[in-house]
């Protein structure tokens, strides 16, 4: 176990109008100072088939597809015990604040990648700003009951109507 401090700031501007929120960065993540760092998370290819663009490569890229689409992104724990990449392994967790987000912005809609995001939002943020937020299916490889094609099936709920 590591006592962690979330090193990757959020990503939003005033015409960001989703949030996603995943639980906390990976050890890949945290290598490379972005979210959902790992080649074999599916985050990047689903939101791309999602959004019906290339699957973005650098950080530049995948930074201008989300302020193109008015995708905030960010993590719903900003400290926390962990054993390297593992969810379930998180202990002693503190929340971030979304304040500056949900300020800044006009967030419509608040979703979690995966379970754990989800549980860990409830617990701790949604007691204090009474926002809801939907629960999408993990993008995580260790998510192999979903396939590509039914993830994306599922993730198009966050496209803006």
């Amino acid at each position: 176990m590591e006592h962690i401090i979330h090193p990757i700031p959020p990503l939003y501007d005033a015409q960001s109008r989703i949030l996603i929120l995943g639980s906390f960065p990976s050890v890949k993540s945290r290598e490379v100072q972005f979210f959902y760092g790992h080649p074999q998370n599916r985050f990047w290819k689903v939101l791309a088939a999602v959004l019906d663009c290339p699957v973005p490569r650098t950080i530049p890229e995948k930074q201008a597809m989300l302020h193109t689409n008015h995708i905030a992104l960010w993590d719903v724990i900003a400290s926390c015990d962990i054993e390297g990449s593992s969810d379930s392994s998180i202990k002693n967790a503190v929340p971030n604040d979304l304040a500056p987000i949900l300020t800044t912005a006009d967030i419509r809609q608040i979703y979690c990648n995966g379970a754990t995001s989800h549980r860990l939002y409830q617990k701790y943020i949604a007691p204090l700003n009474g926002r809801d937020a939907v629960k999408l299916p993990s993008t995580s490889p260790a998510n192999a009951a979903w396939q590509l094609d039914r993830l994306v099936r599922e993730w198009r709920q966050i496209i803006i109507k």
